[in-house]
């Protein structure tokens, strides 16, 4: 068994973190749903670009689902313990869920560039089938990667009353509290992370340099602006991604770790919709329409 510190409060404190957590939770997936909804029903949005934010959307609602629930069960029942098999499977789902959306703002920075950069070549590039060729490993090299990590974690020893200094079944944490040598694990997790990490963020990093400087070409003001328009809301949400997540990892004590995987969690999934749509034309009229 596992004893979630994270849950060690009072009363009136759990209630409180309840009702802001089921009202984070509840918008996340009403949101999400939403845009999904949009996407699959207006045929105005069979596109590329929504194609990969209603995957977002999809990876966002698995996203806060693979902890927020249990978290809730956790805050009502005061009970912070949880079985060995379920912190695994939440540890697996959450990595192959954060893998996931690497990838897949990854594969979200090559459709901007191919759009702005190459835009008359833009409908015969993008096709259904290259769409398929950017999604479809996206989720499968997560779902391989995440197996291996959570393997390595199931090949550890954890010895006496096993305290997770966070709300979920972190890795970070699970390494933490482990008898066991884990300095292969780590050296793993970091040649991991270039490949899960660092990649995707410098194939993003080149594809948005291209789109600047191509954006910088263009002579109006007003298709500079337009042009900018259309990639704006997907910079936000890789900034915000990249952000929280070396935030989460970088960090060393408790209460940073906690605070930093509160809005890895919870903030992100729920704030990915919220950026695409509030500003999104499209969306708008789909939501009319």
């Amino acid at each position: 068994m596992f004893h979630l510190l994270a849950l060690s409060t009072s009363p009136q404190e759990r209630f409180m973190i309840f009702t802001g957590c089921f009202l984070v939770y509840s918008m996340t997936v009403l949101v999400n749903l939403l845009i999904i909804s949009l996407v699959y029903q207006v045929s105005q949005l069979h596109t590329s670009m929504y194609f990969f934010l209603c995957n977002l959307s999809v990876l966002d609602i698995l996203y806060t689902s693979s902890t927020l629930p249990k978290l809730l069960f956790f805050l009502c029942s005061g009970d912070g313990a949880v079985s060995y098999n379920a912190c695994i499977g939440q540890l697996y789902f959450f990595l192959f869920c954060a893998d996931t959306e690497s990838f897949l703002l990854t594969s979200m920075a090559v459709d901007r560039y191919v759009a702005i950069c190459k835009p008359l070549q833009y409908s015969l590039i993008m096709d259904k089938k290259t769409w398929a060729l950017l999604a479809v490993p996206a989720w499968c090299m997560a779902a391989v990667n995440s197996l291996i990590l959570t393997k390595l974690v199931t090949d550890l020893s954890f010895c006496g009353f096993n305290q997770l200094g966070n709300f979920f079944c972190d890795l970070k944490a699970l390494l933490s509290i482990s008898c066991s040598d884990t300095l292969y694990i780590r050296t793993f997790i970091r040649i991991d992370g270039m490949f899960v990490g660092v990649v995707p963020c410098c194939i993003t990093i080149a594809s948005y340099s291209c789109i600047i400087s191509a954006i910088l070409k263009i002579k109006t003001s007003e298709g500079r602006l337009k042009a900018f328009s259309s990639c704006s809301s997907h910079i936000s949400v890789v900034i915000l991604f990249y952000a929280s997540a070396l935030s989460l990892y970088m960090r060393y004590s408790q209460e940073g770790d906690m605070l930093c995987s509160v809005m890895f969690v919870t903030l992100v999934p729920m704030l990915n919709p919220l950026i695409y749509s509030l500003r999104n034309k499209d969306i708008h009229r789909a939501m009319k329409q």
